[in-house]
């Protein structure tokens, strides 16, 4: 049971998630989230020591949301090709994203490439257990042979993960859904090649 402090603490943090993806972290400013949370900023800085400190402690909560969420839509499934299929179909619709404004692991990663080193570091980690995770099925269904050995798990993990990523700005740029839907069809499309 969480204490009436750490109680506010989660609501704040959860509060600027979603400010955080849209405006960015140099966008968000601290006006904008006594505005959300409605809280004051006496109440706001007992709880994070700066800006810096609450932008890292957002930034850390995004990243762990979509990841949790992505891995409990890719373990429902009951194949390797399945459990594929749904990180695909987790991106299926990059306008309308489970934290409103598009990925944060991408958000994220493109502002921290150059302006904040810690958090960079926090989004590659991210993008690295990712990857590993989805050659590892891949690999996985090498050895039980759902997959034919031709199939190269870190090679496609990469090509995964980097297609659905640039799928999202694109999409998100052009305002429309559509072109990921052909993106997914076709990288399903090519993993069906590899099925035995």
């Amino acid at each position: 049971m969480l204490s009436k402090a750490e109680r506010t603490k989660q609501f704040i943090l959860e509060t600027a998630v979603p400010l955080y993806n849209e405006k960015g972290i140099s966008g968000v400013n601290i006006d904008d989230i006594l505005a959300a949370t409605k809280l004051t900023k006496g109440c706001l800085y007992g709880h994070f020591e700066n800006k810096e400190d609450l932008s890292e402690q957002v930034i850390d909560l995004s990243l762990k949301m979509i990841s949790d969420r992505i891995r409990a839509a890719v373990y429902q499934a009951k194949t390797i090709k399945g459990k594929v299929f749904a990180f695909l179909d987790f991106y299926k619709d990059p306008i309308e994203t489970y934290i409103s404004g598009g990925c944060p692991i991408l958000n994220t990663a493109v502002e921290a490439d150059d302006n904040y080193p810690l958090i960079k570091e926090k989004v590659a980690k991210v993008f690295k257990s990712g990857q590993q995770e989805l050659a590892g099925l891949l690999q996985e269904g090498i050895n039980i042979g759902e997959f034919s050995g031709k199939l190269d798990p870190v090679v496609f993990a990469f090509k995964l993960v980097a297609s659905v990523e640039g799928g999202i700005v694109m999409c998100r740029v052009m305002g429309t859904a559509k072109p990921m839907q052909g993106l997914i069809k076709s990288l399903k499309s090519e993993l069906e090649q590899y099925s035995i």
